[in-house]
């Protein structure tokens, strides 16, 4: 994904913070990458400092959506039993406190960290 972009998402979850942030993260899948070019705020999330939620089916119907990302205000880049089986989409961002460039992890469904490559 691209450092502006990046360090919007980041920016939200600074401003959220100590509550948790949520997003719906749209790109485009290819066979060895997943590229993230936009987010969205999810309809109706409610956040608290240890969880975020959204009515999934108040989701616009939307086939460029890859994942979600959200925050853990604990700092934790590691996912939670709770993350893993909500998982929404291919992959999952975690930004962890203090939202750095260096404070974010990608999981696919296997919980599986990924590479995140960061573009200018």
């Amino acid at each position: 994904m691209e450092r502006g972009l990046l360090g919007e998402m980041l920016m939200f979850a600074k401003e959220r913070h100590p509550k948790e942030a949520v997003l719906m993260l749209r790109g485009k899948v290819s066979k060895e990458s997943i590229t993230i070019t936009d987010y969205l705020f999810p309809p109706y999330a409610t956040t608290n400092s240890v969880s975020a939620s959204y009515p999934i089916h108040m989701l616009p119907i939307d086939f460029s959506i890859v994942g979600t990302a959200h925050s853990h205000p604990s700092g934790s880049l590691q996912l939670s039993t709770v993350d893993m089986n909500n998982m929404y989409g291919r992959i999952s961002v975690l930004m962890g406190y203090p939202y750095g460039l260096g404070d974010v992890a990608a999981f696919n469904k296997q919980a599986e960290r990924l590479i995140v490559r960061v573009t200018d």
